[in-house]
């Protein structure tokens, strides 16, 4: 192998430093003209060469291979107004009564506004520099339902002490709550699902209501000791005697068998809604239901703004979500046969049943009629604690 040719050999497979710093030391063993013969028989320039041997002499750059301040520059040290003209598009800045504080910016309408700024920067570089800012692409999050109580954690802890009571004597504990309503029909459900190339389900543009063949109203009973949900699918209004024929169903269907002997049923809900805390019709149908049963049923209601913390939530409701995401909600029985469905590895069930009654809103419960209740308000916040006892009549 000629010089020539090992130079050709080494210098795709050498660094911008390496390369040098082998000319150099090349140059140096030579001695007087070894500059010149290094440059002809490489092909390289002489201050390449020059540079080298200089090199050859300094400490090593710690694994760089440019000099500190080498390299092209940064956009921001080459335009130094780009930041700043960017974070004004980005967080306009204005009138803080104005309610167009925020606007969503595409990186193509954002390159758009820079160049009217006289600024040139391509996408994957004005990305790069978003980043760098600490900015991302976000979401909307749901995370606010209003202010905190004072006496939320107190509650928190009054519902856990109860449980525990009523789970030491084997006695039923349920969470209840009404899902949102659905429209029943050919419409679009949120969510994806895996199907054959080119086999799309196809559904309504419009989600109107006169489209739809009514909608449906899932109440959700959920049992916390056994892990088994059950559904009540109203047709009707979401009404207190609603909530309670619901209850009234699960314990029928289900309950009574599952707790064959128990005198007491805890029902731990919201605080606002078809079974909230000022709601009378809803303790006036659990009078009539504790009447028919000859069960002592005691509620516990969660403290404001914090519905998202019921155990049905999380514990039957998301998973009734998954299970029927992006599956058009035609028809009442494909809403049954998808609640009946859901199961979770870790042994959730459902039972669901179709509600055709009719619930009509507005119904008023007297002052007399709520004096005749066999309430019994419990010490701490009998607003969100009471058992409600049967009647001896």
């Amino acid at each position: 192998m000629t010089i020539t040719e090992q130079y050709a050999t080494l210098h795709p497979r050498l660094n911008e430093l390496q390369w040098r710093i082998y000319l150099g030391t090349e140059a140096a063993k030579i001695g007087r003209g070894g500059i010149s013969i290094v440059a002809r028989a490489s092909g390289s320039d002489r201050k390449t060469i020059r540079k080298g041997l200089a090199e050859v002499r300094q400490p090593p750059l710690n694994d760089r291979v440019r000099q500190a301040g080498g390299g092209r520059k940064r956009l921001a040290e080459q335009d130094p107004t780009l930041i700043a003209d960017l974070e004004s598009l980005v967080e306009p800045k204005g009138d803080p009564m104005s309610l167009t504080r925020w606007t969503t910016k595409s990186l193509a309408n954002l390159v758009s506004a820079l160049a009217a700024q006289k600024h040139t920067i391509k996408k994957s570089a004005l990305a790069e520099v978003l980043a760098s800012l600490g900015f991302s692409l976000k979401a909307t999050k749901k995370n606010i339902e209003g202010s905190s109580h004072p006496d939320r954690d107190q509650q928190f802890l009054h519902i856990k002490k109860t449980c525990q009571t009523f789970e030491t004597k084997r006695a039923p504990i349920i969470s209840v709550d009404c899902k949102k309503k659905e429209l029943i029909g050919n419409f679009k459900n949120n969510g994806r699902e895996w199907r054959p190339t080119g086999k799309n389900t196809v559904v309504n543009v419009y989600d109107f209501k006169n489209l739809a063949n009514g909608k449906a109203a899932p109440y959700g009973v959920y049992d916390a000791i056994k892990n088994i949900g059950f559904v009540n699918v109203g047709v009707d209004h979401d009404t207190a005697s609603f909530a309670v024929e619901s209850i009234r169903r699960w314990w029928h269907a289900v309950g009574k068998t599952l707790y064959a002997g128990t005198r007491e049923l805890l029902i731990t809900s919201d605080g606002g809604g078809s079974n909230g805390v000022r709601n009378r019709l809803w303790k006036k149908e659990l009078q009539q239901f504790s009447n028919e049963t000859g069960l002592a049923v005691t509620v516990t209601h969660l403290p404001p703004a914090t519905s998202k913390w019921n155990k049905i939530e999380h514990r039957l409701f998301s998973y009734i979500s998954i299970n029927w995401r992006a599956r058009p909600l035609i028809s009442l029985e494909t809403i049954i046969e998808l609640l009946s469905s859901t199961t979770t590895q870790a042994g959730l069930t459902v039972t669901a049943v179709v509600d055709q009654n009719l619930y009509p809103t507005g119904v008023k419960v007297s002052d007399a009629d709520m004096s005749r209740l066999n309430i019994s308000r419990h010490d701490w916040h009998g607003d969100w604690n009471y058992t409600i006892n049967p009647q001896l009549l």
